[in-house]
């Protein structure tokens, strides 16, 4: 009779206690606390990465517009950018550019955030890149362009 006994009481402990699951959510939960703002980070960097690339592009494209018209674009529409923004940037960037037809000509083209981009990205805000190579943000950290 004994070890009857003996024998429902061991198929009786089979399984996780409570306390055991609540440790492991509670690790998970720890987890996911310090692993969400870095994540966030990277996707905010991720996008500012993509808006400079292109911002990059419509410059070369610039340039290339000043050696064949001795004038740059006027606009965006003018270097057949207007439609290509990738979808990715356009999802968090509006690009505003503006061109001096005078001697000398110049240009600045400027990358507002939008959206959860705006919010997340403070430290940068607005990009701007001029025909001189001036790379500029509007705010306060220093290491936006990379």
């Amino acid at each position: 009779m004994a070890s009857k006994l003996a024998c429902r009481r061991a198929r009786s402990a089979w399984g996780f206690t409570l306390i055991e699951l609540m440790i492991v959510a509670a690790i998970v939960a720890i987890l996911a606390v310090l692993a969400y703002p870095s994540y966030v980070q990277y996707i905010v960097r991720s996008n500012r990465a993509a808006a400079e690339s292109f911002m990059q592009e419509v410059a070369a494209a610039q340039e290339r517009f000043l050696l064949d018209n001795r004038a740059y674009a006027a606009d965006l529409a003018t270097l057949q950018y207007a439609s290509s923004v990738p979808a990715s940037v356009a999802a968090n960037y509006q690009f505003s550019f503006s061109a001096v037809t005078t001697a000398p000509p110049a240009y600045t083209l400027n990358a507002v955030p939008t959206g959860s981009q705006a919010s997340s990205d403070s430290a940068c805000g607005t990009l701007g890149l001029s025909n001189t190579g001036n790379k500029t943000a509007s705010g306060v950290a220093s290491n936006c362009w990379k």
